[in-house]
């Protein structure tokens, strides 16, 4: 007998439950809302410039 075939199928990992959770235009994802990851490289830009402009003035 084939003990590992027996039971119910296992879930997919890593996928929401829900398609709602993540869908674009949803309460928590609007379409009006900024990329996370251009504010990041802005953040990241900008850092480096101060870091850069106090290197020089040693």
């Amino acid at each position: 007998m084939d003990y590992k075939a027996a039971g119910a199928p296992k879930p997919a990992k890593g996928t929401p439950r829900h398609r709602e959770h993540n869908e674009r235009g949803s309460e928590k994802n609007p379409y009006q809302r900024k990329d996370q990851k251009a504010e990041l490289l802005a953040r990241m830009k900008a850092a480096a410039q101060k870091k850069a402009a106090t290197d020089k003035g040693k």
